[in-house]
């Protein structure tokens, strides 16, 4: 299983937000390329980088910051936060970034999915993101009549082959995943699924990986120093 560091852009700084809520925004660093840097240093494989800007506005806002990242390190990048035209999809995807993710899009423009997998396979991730469980869209601030089963089954029908589930309530509050949600998404996705949200410890990690989970991305947790990255690595490697 992967453990894949999130570096999460507003206004240019490497950020975390409390729930999704943009009022509730600690700043982690003012430099989000050496951020990079330093979780690569440590032994990252992959980075998961969300342009929360571009989420509530609907449009890239970091274009140009993300670039700099995917130049600046030489493992791949996965990119999320207002991806939701052909246009973006192919300009992200053009810059070097390994994987865009398209969130509010799975539920707005079905077409827009079916294209993008078709023309780009798995570099294409649909974010399934829950509150309460049902699909929250537009930056996480609008909640949908979808729940995340309907809206997975909808997606791997369309040719998705890997998503991204969150659950908002957790997320940023280091109180642990919603361990019995992801079981049964799991379970019930014949694609593979990486989770966000609430990862507070190794042992986390080690449950999820047990569970069968493709990759974990940790963000506020490493930040804080509640995970050690190294010993995340480590506790997801064969023997």
């Amino acid at each position: 299983m992967e453990v894949i560091p999130a570096i999460d852009l507003r206004r240019g700084r490497c950020v975390r937000l409390y729930q999704g809520d943009y009022s509730q925004e600690t700043v982690f660093s003012g430099e989000p390329v050496e951020v990079a840097r330093h979780w690569q240093s440590l032994g990252a494989e992959r980075l998961h980088i969300v342009d929360l800007d571009g989420a509530a506005k609907g449009e890239l806002c970091h274009g140009a910051l993300v670039e700099e990242i995917v130049h600046a390190i030489d493992i791949p990048v996965q990119l999320g936060g207002g991806l939701r035209s052909m246009e973006l999809v192919e300009q992200v995807l053009a810059c070097g970034v390994g994987r865009a993710i398209l969130g509010t899009a799975a539920l707005r423009d079905t077409a827009l999915i079916e294209e993008a997998c078709r023309r780009f396979g798995e570099r294409i991730i649909v974010s399934v993101d829950a509150r309460g469980g049902f699909v929250a869209t537009h930056g996480w601030l609008e909640r949908s009549a979808v729940t995340t089963l309907e809206l997975a089954d909808r997606m791997a029908g369309l040719g998705v082959q890997r998503f991204i589930y969150t659950d908002i309530a957790r997320d940023g509050t280091l109180t642990g995943p919603g361990f019995a949600a992801i079981s049964e998404l799991v379970e019930k996705t014949a694609v593979p699924v990486i989770v966000a949200g609430g990862i507070s410890s190794v042992e986390h990690i080690r449950r999820l990986s047990e569970m069968g989970v493709e990759g974990a991305i940790v963000g506020r947790a490493l930040y804080t120093g509640d995970i050690d990255l190294v010993a995340a690595l480590d506790c997801t490697r064969p023997g």
